[in-house]
């Protein structure tokens, strides 16, 4: 790392900081250590809703600005910011800015393209939390959560139907909408961006008197994909069986691969950074 300059490390959460399958972030805990010694921000990026990253933001003691729902809206606690920021609006406890259309819309446009592709399409709106629990491995506490949307909308496909899924995909971007696929769960939505998010934050930081700055991100999946292009240092953890995402690897050649998956991985990664 450069001498004098901040560093911001961007975060995922599934499968990077918390581990596929037990949600855990313990492993990661010594590198989270040396963040909060050091003072570097730590902003969460992912597809999980505001509310269920407020827990676990509560649980890692972190005061920072996080992204939510793949890049759907920034959220600044209160006074974290001196400049005046446009676009913002109050939200809660933060300053909101929102990046994509609302979840009602495309919970709307879902309904529709799947009834024009002739797909069976199954969205967390027509989920009870015991059924989103049982699909994710959360509990059910952690599913009502996940459940509090405001851009994105995750569903799956129900049975084999590869022609059907081919029409919903063409229909949905014909329509200006966006699909992503992450570990568990296909994601619809409109104008989210992890990228456009990061990049709009790391103006933030530079302009709240941090010009020198050093951007890391880390993440695991191709939905990481804009959010790791958008900084400096992108670090790429491995799935579970050991892989990494191809599409990644591909279209960024640059990308840093991680030693373990997961918080291991994580904490491995941040460590050494830290360290250069």
């Amino acid at each position: 790392m450069k001498p004098h300059a901040r560093v911001v490390i961007f975060a995922d959460l599934d499968g990077t900081l918390l581990d596929h399958h037990t949600y855990s972030w313990r492993a990661a805990r010594p590198a989270l250590a040396v963040l909060r010694r050091r003072r570097v921000p730590l902003v969460l990026c992912s597809s999980k809703t505001r509310a269920e990253m407020e827990v676990l933001r509560e649980e890692l003691g972190n005061r920072h600005p996080f992204i939510t729902e793949n890049g759907g809206g920034i959220f600044l606690p209160r006074n974290y910011f001196s400049q005046d920021i446009p676009g913002k609006e109050r939200v809660g406890r933060y300053a909101c800015l929102a990046l994509a259309k609302p979840y009602e819309e495309i919970v709307g446009e879902l309904e529709e393209i799947s009834r024009q592709a002739g797909a069976e399409v199954i969205g967390f709106h027509q989920m009870t939390p015991a059924q989103v629990a049982a699909r994710t491995g959360l509990k059910v506490r952690q599913a009502e959560l996940a459940k509090r949307r405001e851009f994105d909308e995750p569903f799956f496909f129900a049975g084999s139907q590869a022609q059907a899924e081919a029409k919903f995909r063409r229909l949905a971007r014909r329509r200006g909408l966006e699909l992503t696929r992450g570990g568990r769960f296909w994601h619809l939505f409109a104008g989210s961006d992890k990228g456009r998010a990061v990049r709009r934050l790391i103006r933030l930081y530079r302009g709240a008197g941090a010009p020198r700055l050093l951007t890391v991100a880390l993440g695991d999946s191709a939905n990481d994909l804009p959010m790791l292009a958008a900084v400096q240092h992108p670090v790429l953890l491995a799935k579970p069986d050991g892989s990494f995402d191809r599409e990644v690897v591909e279209k960024l050649p640059r990308v840093t691969r991680g030693e373990a998956p997961g918080p291991q991985g994580w904490n491995r990664a941040v460590l050494a950074l830290l360290r250069d």
